[in-house]
């Protein structure tokens, strides 16, 4: 990465916020903060010794190229076209988007202002997913066969989007990446337990041409925290477990499947555990999108990622309300 230039603001600094800024600040890119708790955001302008402004000050300045917006999903498209119709690049976490108007109206703004609209899907940027993606890339993992992702916890409840909403887009993200591909059917079953007709606890199906299965279990009524991610192939089987010590985060096993007098017989194998230098997935998100408002590389989770992703998101909804399998067609 070049010399970056302290010209980033970060709109939102609460509860993923306040990280954000951390680390734009760590990377020496932070121009300003903005809150509408006023209190807060002048705290972390004094300890990052940056500006506290408003989000109308940030649009008519020129000297900030890019904002990070760190706000409720329901403001995402109305404050990222703004920024961007003002010439701003955007980084939004997730989700885009609440619905597919919105993330198009968002990509038309992006091509029309001729700037980067990035989505917060932090474990692309993860250096041990890298490294799956690359060991199912080479072939390493064979024909992949099943997938399927564990985003449990306890909290943080919400109530402007459930479960599916607020946890299952980095696994969506995730699992379309590895298999390469779109699905063409989404399955989804839930439980809404704290609040009427706001999913606690849900799973969902997908269901790829050729074959290729995957599901996503996602609560945040679950007693311990559990991030797990397993593919399976026809020539290894992989875990990426983000709560494990860094050095036991992907492990790999070997395990085969004999047929004996016409019995499916498994072969178990040891894991072996992938040596990955360590690296915190926010910094190099956050490096990431400083390259690409710098022009040094490609967009990766771009407004069309991120459509692709709300597309899988929506038609989960849709299952859990019409309680049927929804087909898709590709973007």
């Amino acid at each position: 990465m070049s010399k970056v230039i302290r010209n980033i603001a970060v709109v939102g600094c609460g509860h993923w916020g306040k990280n954000l800024v951390r680390n734009f600040s760590e990377l020496g890119a932070l121009a300003c903060v903005c809150d509408p708790d006023i209190s807060l955001a002048k705290s972390l302008s004094a300890k990052f010794n940056v500006r506290s402004v408003t989000f109308e000050e940030i649009l008519q300045c020129k000297d900030y190229a890019a904002v990070v917006l760190a706000v409720p999903a329901p403001l995402h498209a109305k404050m990222a076209i703004k920024a961007m119709n003002a010439g701003k690049h955007v980084f939004i976490e997730k989700p885009l988007a609440m619905n597919s108007i919105e993330a198009r109206e968002m990509i038309e703004a992006s091509s029309e202002s001729k700037v980067h609209l990035m989505v917060g899907h932090l474990l692309q940027y993860h250096p041990v997913f890298t490294r799956l993606l690359d060991l199912v890339a080479n072939g390493d993992m064979g024909s992949l066969s099943y997938i399927y992702s564990n985003r449990l916890s306890l909290g943080k409840i919400r109530s402007e989007e459930d479960v599916v909403w607020s946890f299952a887009p980095h696994d969506i993200s995730m699992i379309l990446s590895l298999a390469g591909d779109e699905p063409h059917t989404v399955n989804t079953e839930s439980a809404s337990i704290i609040q009427p007709d706001i999913s606690d606890c849900a799973t969902i199906h997908l269901g790829f041409e050729g074959g290729l299965k995957a599901h996503i279990s996602v609560s945040w009524l679950h007693p311990f925290k559990e991030q797990k991610l397993v593919v399976i192939g026809d020539q290894a089987m992989a875990v990426f477990d983000d709560t494990q010590p860094w050095d036991k985060k992907l492990a790999i096993y070997a395990h085969t499947i004999d047929t004996t007098n016409g019995t499916p017989v498994p072969s178990k194998a040891s894991p072996i555990y992938e040596v990955i230098d360590e690296d915190e997935p926010l910094s190099q998100e956050c490096k990431y999108f400083i390259n690409l408002v710098e022009g040094s590389v490609i967009p990766l989770t771009d407004g069309h990622e991120g459509m692709r992703v709300l597309k899988v998101l929506e038609a989960a909804s849709a299952s859990i309300i019409e309680n049927r399998a929804i087909l898709l067609t590709k973007t």
